[in-house]
């Protein structure tokens, strides 16, 4: 089928970037991942992934670990699990 529709849209430049940075690690181009998309879109009859307003616990976390607060750093995997108790 031949390509004729066009879709237009604004989004922050950064974010252009960043996510056509990792479509071409992908080896997508940005016509490509957007009809892959709509393929899933399709498929799925709604996103096809899931989509939830975090809860006050998780909203909380997000804003803490951004800010820099209650994170802990570990060097490696084994350190971390070490952290853990596990």
């Amino acid at each position: 089928m031949a390509k004729a529709a066009m879709i237009r849209a604004r989004i922050e430049p950064e974010l252009k970037t960043a996510v056509e940075n990792i479509f071409q690690e992908l080896g997508l181009s940005i016509t490509e991942a957007i009809t892959l998309f709509y393929r899933q879109f399709r498929l799925n009859r709604g996103l096809p992934f899931e989509v939830r307003i975090p809860n006050e616990t998780t909203a909380r976390t997000f804003q803490d670990s951004d800010a820099g607060r209650n994170v802990i750093r570990t060097e490696n995997a084994e350190e971390m699990f070490e952290k853990l108790g596990g």
